[in-house]
């Protein structure tokens, strides 16, 4: 239920706080007072379009506060605790919405809170369907919609009905994806064959030359060596003379490994006399062990160096036929065999295909039977309710001073199933006794369309197992509509309010004397412009409340002639105070 609304700087509104009680309560005023601006304050806390351009001129932004009493243990209590929500001591949830101004041309920026928590729009808008239904001229319009009345019938229907829906709603979307699914599999497997076979002929040739990891390393190494083998032989040979001499040698000094010997002679046999020339000493002789360790690994090198052309000819064509396979498939011989491990897997998934559209194929044909139950038990439900529909929206037709009127709510097969399921939903009016019925997109009144459109609404609101929020918002419900049809309306709307907290702004006498509260919206002037403060919006009683009356039935609120029908409309409703 919605307690109160503050609103500053909206439209001509200055500052005003509107507050709101359970039952029936309307809000009047002239033309122009502002009424449309409480609604435009409404529909932002419900999470509506932001427009800057009803900023009130020469304000930076508008705020529209509002407090709503959340029941315990309902959806909106847990969308409201979801989005870390506060909620007051005694059980209240406050929401707020800014708007700023256009700046610039460009255009300000809208906020919203829940519980003193920033959250996006759309938790508004999602708190909105649980706690809110709102009606406006635009909603008897959209009653023309045949969609429109299948969903009023499915929520008629109840809930275990709905659930039927729910699980139809999501059969039908997981058909969609297998069938997406499977159509691309069927229409792009030419080009899976194509792209398999290309792998399998890659495949097919890595396997044969068969690379071994760092292959192509070694073999460029090896080719390398192969082929200066002659050049590695004079040079490790010459080494190798200047290291220890050669065979014809008769200086023992003439060659490096000797040279070290002399001298390490030479500092031992001196070193005993000082530690400094001693350790020069070792540090000479060491260089000996790593000359001679050099000396002997060059002799075993040379004794391994051999010119092989035959070898050197098969390393060359095997660095061939490994370039075959790096051209196509990589740089190096690694990325050949990654290409390969990738490629091995694609041709697995290429070649499971035909085991997927299989599978497909059998997946969609168990959704066409679950579908086709379904919607099965979808017609059953809506043909029955389509009936009891029929007989409640009628009847309350007759209250509301359309007696002989008949809703017929036909519920046939479509052409084809939808989202929805199999039924094409439509509703007719009989208008009155003896017409023929029209479809309400054709033949109905704009007064007939807001009194059926209330009808419907208190259907749904009574039937069994509803689950419509327990706050109602009528904007100009009664449009079209006056005299005795006009006092229908206004009754009914307060016995929808025996269980519900209903809200509706209207500018007829007949409806607003059936109210328990009533609001008026005045207009005053300061400095030339349209304000409308916090006691402009006020509530009315007695006397007060006449005149208002009165000023909707004649627009002379001090005529005695209006003031004597306005006290007989609140005798009549019997909600006078």
């Amino acid at each position: 239920m919605i307690e109160e609304i503050r609103i500053e700087n909206l439209g001509v509104i200055g500052r005003a706080q509107v507050e709101l009680r359970p039952g029936l309560t309307v809000l009047t005023g002239e033309t122009g007072a502002g009424k449309t601006m409480v609604l435009t304050a409404l529909n932002l806390l419900l999470g509506g379009k932001a427009d800057p351009a009803t900023v009130r001129v020469g304000s930076a932004a508008a705020a529209v506060e509002g407090r709503v009493l959340l029941g315990a243990g309902g959806a909106a209590l847990g969308r409201a605790t979801e989005a870390g929500a506060g909620l007051d001591d005694d059980g209240s949830l406050v929401l707020l919405r800014t708007v700023g101004a256009s700046t610039d041309g460009a255009a300000g920026r809208s906020r919203a809170y829940v519980g003193g928590r920033s959250v996006p729009q759309g938790v508004l808008a999602e708190l909105a369907d649980e706690l809110v239904t709102v009606h406006g001229q635009a909603d008897q319009a959209r009653l023309r919609s045949p969609a429109v009345q299948r969903e009023a019938l499915d929520e008629f229907v109840g809930p275990a009905h709905r659930e039927v829906l729910a699980r139809y709603r999501a059969a039908w979307a997981e058909r969609a994806r297998v069938d997406a699914e499977l159509s691309d599999l069927v229409d792009k497997a030419r080009d899976r064959t194509r792209e398999a076979e290309l792998l399998r002929l890659g495949l097919a040739e890595v396997e044969r030359v068969d690379p071994q990891p760092e292959e192509d390393v070694t073999l460029a190494e090896e080719v390398d060596r192969l082929s200066h083998a002659e050049d590695l032989r004079t040079a490790a040979a010459g080494a190798h003379t200047a290291l220890v001499g050669d065979e014809d040698s008769v200086d023992e000094g003439s060659a490096a490994v000797g040279a070290i010997e002399l001298a390490r002679r030479l500092l031992e046999h001196e070193g005993t006399h000082d530690p400094a020339l001693a350790a020069l000493a070792t540090r000479v002789a060491e260089a000996g062990y790593l000359l001679a360790d050099v000396s002997t690994d060059l002799a075993a090198y040379l004794e391994d160096l051999q010119a092989d052309p035959l070898r050197l000819d098969a390393a060359q064509r095997r660095r061939a036929e490994l370039a075959t396979l790096t051209r196509s498939y990589g740089s190096t011989v690694a990325e050949v065999l990654a290409w390969a491990d990738t490629a091995g897997r694609r041709l697995l998934d290429l070649d499971g295909g035909d085991e997927r559209i299989a599978e497909l194929r059998e997946a969609r044909g168990r959704l066409d039977d679950e579908l086709t139950s379904l919607a099965e038990q979808l017609t059953d439900g809506r043909r029955g309710g389509a009936e009891r529909l029929s007989g409640v929206v009628s009847e309350e037709l007759s209250g509301l001073a359309m007696g002989g009127a008949e809703l017929r709510v036909s519920v046939e097969r479509a052409d084809e199933p939808g989202p929805h399921g199999a039924d094409r939903v439509e509703m007719l009016l009989v208008p009155h006794a003896g017409a023929p019925a029209r479809p309400l997109g054709k033949g109905a009144s704009g007064g007939e369309l807001s009194r059926v459109m209330l009808a419907i609404e208190v259907a749904l609101a009574t039937a069994p197992g509803a689950t419509r929020p327990g706050t109602f918002v009528f904007d100009e419900v009664d449009a079209g509509v006056g005299g005795r049809a006009a006092i229908e309306v206004g009754r009914r709307l307060s016995a929808l309010a025996q269980g519900s907290q209903v809200l509706v702004v209207t500018h007829l006498a007949q409806v607003a004397a059936f109210a328990d509260h009533h609001l008026v919206v005045t207009k005053s002037t300061a400095d030339g412009v349209d304000v409308v403060t916090e006691s402009d919006v006020r509530l009315v009683t007695r006397d007060e409340r006449v005149r208002e009356l009165a000023r909707m039935l004649s627009g002379q609120e001090d005529s005695d002639a209006a003031r004597t029908h306005a006290a007989e409309l609140l005798e009549l409703s019997s909600v006078g105070r």
